[in-house]
């Protein structure tokens, strides 16, 4: 695993600066691939996922884990939004920042805006951006309320919107929890759940995409995403609306 981090440090500092997009976007693939094969999961893809070019896409996905993100980028690589404080994470912070992750201010509520414009730049390049609207992590069981100022760029930029579910699997079926990054466990303790787990798949489900329409807005989007991700996950969204969730620093770059 840290010979995987070192080889990402080089390839951003010496490859990502003199390729075009699409071969960024190539070994982004590749590097996450082979993360998740090193973590020693399977991963499995069910509905389509965002196509590779031709359209302004985002990803709006549960979260569970840390590893979440190299799952989603193994699949279809993705520019993520992410909170601030992860820039200033040794090493990590760097990657991500090099990477391309585009970082928001949550305690900002003007943020937004800024975010807007950065996304946009993202959209143009043919770039796929990746959230977790939760703005937490659960262990899987559950699907918290969706943060709808976080759909706002998908809706400024008439992106269309792919929910994804995640859901982490013993061989038998049942629920893997030793992947979950959760409550106050330590980033260290985390992977080393991820890494002592075995025989776990990965599925990585795509509901059907919302294109963008007129007069929707955040909220409606947000809605949409939250009922079809608790459906693929098989949960129940009666009662439940799309809003504010208790904050973790649990987002990964």
């Amino acid at each position: 695993m840290g010979a995987h981090a070192a080889a990402a440090a080089l390839i951003l500092a010496l490859v990502f600066p003199r390729v075009s997009p699409a071969a960024r976007r190539r070994l982004v693939r590749w590097w996450s691939a082979k993360l998740v094969r090193i973590a020693g999961l399977r991963v499995e893809v069910a509905g389509p996922p965002p196509p590779a070019h031709g359209e302004a896409a985002m990803i709006a996905a549960n979260h569970i884990s840390w590893i979440d993100i190299f799952v989603v980028m193994s699949v279809r690589p993705a520019r993520f939004i992410a909170k601030s404080e992860i820039r200033d994470w040794p090493v990590a912070g760097w990657i991500a920042e090099r990477a391309g992750t585009l970082f928001i201010r949550r305690a900002r509520r003007h943020d937004t805006a800024r975010i807007n414009d950065r996304v946009h730049g993202a959209l143009a390049q043919g770039d796929c951006v990746g959230l977790f609207p939760e703005g937490t992590t659960t262990e899987g069981d559950s699907l918290l309320h969706f943060h709808t100022s976080l759909f706002e760029p998908a809706v400024a930029n008439a992106a269309t919107i792919h929910p994804a579910a995640i859901r982490y699997e013993h061989a038998d079926g049942s629920r893997c929890t030793s992947v979950a990054y959760v409550g106050e466990m330590s980033f260290m303790e985390s992977m080393g759940g991820v890494l002592g787990a075995r025989s776990v798949t990965a599925r990585l489900s795509f509901a059907a995409a919302i294109a963008p329409a007129a007069g929707m807005d955040r909220r409606g989007a947000a809605r949409i995403a939250h009922e079809r991700i608790a459906t693929l996950l098989g949960l129940s969204t009666a009662g439940t609306r799309p809003g504010r969730a208790p904050d973790r620093a649990a987002v990964s770059p």
